[in-house]
């Protein structure tokens, strides 16, 4: 069975950065593509946010491009997901999924708990 923790959110001043990770574990990480979601206080999950392709090739939605970078490191089986100038429309529970497509044509199938992040001062 496939299982994913991510870590790494907490409460951020804005405009500062933040770098959340996932870990995989139950199945080698290169089998996957990785993609990161996101669900606001009283709002729906969000698309897909960046995905990081089996191949480890990146690609992110264009509200979130400039300021997200996705990356994964195989040999540790995480992904990450760097957060730039953060803004407090960004506080949102942070979910990373594993599965299968093409960049942001991505079905996700396994996935986290959730990392919160706030961003207040």
């Amino acid at each position: 069975q496939v299982q994913l923790v991510e870590s790494g959110g907490g409460l951020v001043q804005p405009g500062g950065p933040l770098r959340l990770s996932c870990t995989v574990s139950g199945r080698i990480l290169h089998y996957y593509n990785l993609g990161w979601f996101r669900q606001a206080p009283g709002k729906e999950r969000e698309g897909v946010l960046c995905v990081s392709n089996s191949d480890g090739t990146p690609a992110c939605a264009d509200s979130v491009k400039g300021r997200f970078t996705i990356s994964r490191d195989n040999a540790k089986n995480t992904s990450y997901l760097q957060i730039n100038s953060l803004k407090p429309e960004d506080t949102a529970v942070y979910y990373c999924a594993a599965g299968w497509g093409v960049d942001l044509a991505y079905t996700p199938v396994y996935w986290g708990q959730g990392t919160q992040v706030t961003v207040s001062s």
